[in-house]
């Protein structure tokens, strides 16, 4: 799993990466806001990991930039402020929960356990993207009409709808969703061009941009 994690406190900072990759956590550490929001624009994460007083951008402010991006991603807050009110606003920000420093190193990974496993177990029944939607009940995409969706076309657009604007290559595609499967290349972009022609069916704005082989992205034209 990825985690993104934000921490200006460059002891501390390293001291969690060595902990959570030693849990089986892949993770990219950045040392303010402004770098985890870049960051989570071109990278899907698991889960974010922010502190709250940061230089260049604080945290309250780099979850609401992420969350007016369209990412969803559940995102963890590390704060020394203990205030009921401190607290609220984060949650309000856009954060689905809170750990005040100091704290112990198991309780955060007890966190980050509890928090990526829901994100696991948890899949919302409809994505929307603008006018563009997936009814996951009904494996359809609907924007002027509808149209049915295979199994890995589903899985596929609702990896991209919830990640609008963020580029995966082909490798990564190919592990999430043909993992002990034989299949390459040549699959997924046969899958990826009936993605393309539905979207065009349906009359969305939303374009699937890539080339076989390399990198796709979903934006809106």
């Amino acid at each position: 799993m990825n985690l993104l994690l934000a921490e200006d406190e460059t002891d501390l900072s390293d001291v969690l990466t060595a902990m959570l990759e030693r849990s089986g956590f892949d993770v990219d550490a950045v040392e303010n806001g402004a770098l985890a929001v870049d960051k989570a624009r071109h990278k899907a994460y698991d889960l974010i990991i922010l502190d709250v007083m940061m230089p260049v951008m604080d945290g309250f402010t780099a979850v609401k930039e992420i969350r007016a991006l369209g990412i969803f991603t559940p995102v963890l807050f590390l704060t020394a402020k203990a205030e009921v009110d401190d607290r609220i606003s984060g949650l309000d920000a856009g954060a689905d929960d809170y750990l005040t420093k100091p704290f112990a190193m198991g309780e955060l990974l007890a966190r980050v356990r509890a928090m990526t496993r829901r994100r696991e177990s948890y899949t919302p029944r409809i994505f929307t993207l603008g006018d563009t939607s997936i009814d996951l009940d009904r494996s359809e995409l609907k924007c002027k009409n509808s149209i049915s969706l295979a199994v890995k076309e589903l899985k596929l657009m609702e990896l991209f709808m919830t990640n609008p604007g963020i580029s995966f290559d082909s490798e990564e595609l190919l592990d999430r969703f043909w993992s002990g499967e034989e299949s390459d290349a040549d699959a997924l972009w046969m899958y990826i061009s009936f993605l393309r022609n539905k979207l065009r069916s349906v009359g969305s704005p939303l374009i699937i941009n890539g080339k076989e082989g390399g990198n796709y992205t979903l934006t809106s034209s």
